[in-house]
């Protein structure tokens, strides 16, 4: 009986004090804008893990041909075989699209670019033909 009793009371104190820190606790409700994400990439991954969208800024480097390639962001969409099939990519010298064709394709592709005071479209076609479009 004493042991029932013990439960009862600290049944009641246990509830007691969750009323008393509930009402003590900040309000959880957004207020205002909600906060900034900020890191040097970001990836998003299926249910598999594997990377399917990403977007990073690339540091400037030296090519293997010695040509200096600047800083540059970047945002590619990648197919479920891991094929990036959508690149946007933006720098303080140039900016482009690429759009390219399914996986086991090479040569498929649109390229939308603006370099410098320049601008082209370039498309091409699996079978080698090719048209580029410049003003």
């Amino acid at each position: 009986m004493k042991l029932q009793r013990l439960l009862i009371s600290l049944t009641v104190v246990n509830a007691v004090l969750l009323v008393f820190s509930l009402a003590q606790s900040p309000s959880v409700a957004a207020h205002g804008n909600a906060p900034v994400l900020r890191g040097s990439a970001l990836q998003i991954v299926d249910e598999r893990g594997r990377v399917r969208a990403s977007i990073a800024v690339l540091p400037a480097h030296r090519q293997a041909n010695g040509e200096l390639s600047v800083e540059t962001v970047l945002l590619r969409l990648i197919t479920e075989n891991g094929r990036p099939s959508v690149k946007i990519g933006a720098s303080e010298e140039s900016a482009g699209l690429a759009l390219v064709g399914p996986s086991g394709t090479k040569d498929t592709y649109v390229q939308l670019g603006a370099k410098g005071t320049a601008s082209s479209l370039k498309l091409k076609n699996e079978d080698g033909r090719e048209q580029i479009v410049e003003p």
